[in-house]
């Protein structure tokens, strides 16, 4: 999957997640946890896109930082409203599934971008 597919995956995830948001059932605990799930769900894509247009590979790594809790975040949301057995909700199982395969993909980004920059230190230092 190359970086502009991941752009559009993240964007459908965002989409998907405003139109769960705008189903949900009236009610306190709906509302607060689908304004959660909201700001977590679309903010996924948007630190992709900034992470694309970093202005440093530290920039990027902290992006995809970002990305990785945002993604992390928007599983718990949607733990918490799966669970919570709120009256009337009608429950994507595909969301959450989403969700944790964008959690997965970010962490990897993560663990080699990190990787490469302190193999990238390591090697820098042992030529001074």
């Amino acid at each position: 999957m190359n970086k502009n597919d991941l752009e559009k995956r993240t964007k459908v995830f965002a989409l998907r997640v405003v139109k769960f948001v705008n189903q949900l059932p009236a009610g306190r605990a709906s509302d607060v946890l689908g304004r959660q799930l909201l700001k977590s769900g679309t903010s996924v894509g948007a630190n992709y896109r900034e992470a694309n247009r970093a202005e440093s590979y530290d920039d990027f790594i902290h992006k995809i930082a970002l990305c990785e809790k945002e993604a992390s975040e928007s599983q718990y949301w949607l733990e918490l409203l799966n669970e919570a057995d709120i009256k009337g909700l009608v429950m994507d199982a595909s969301l959450l599934q989403e969700a944790t395969e964008l959690l997965a993909i970010f962490t990897s980004i993560g663990k080699t971008a990190r990787s490469r920059r302190n193999d990238s230190s390591t090697n820098s230092k042992r030529s001074s």
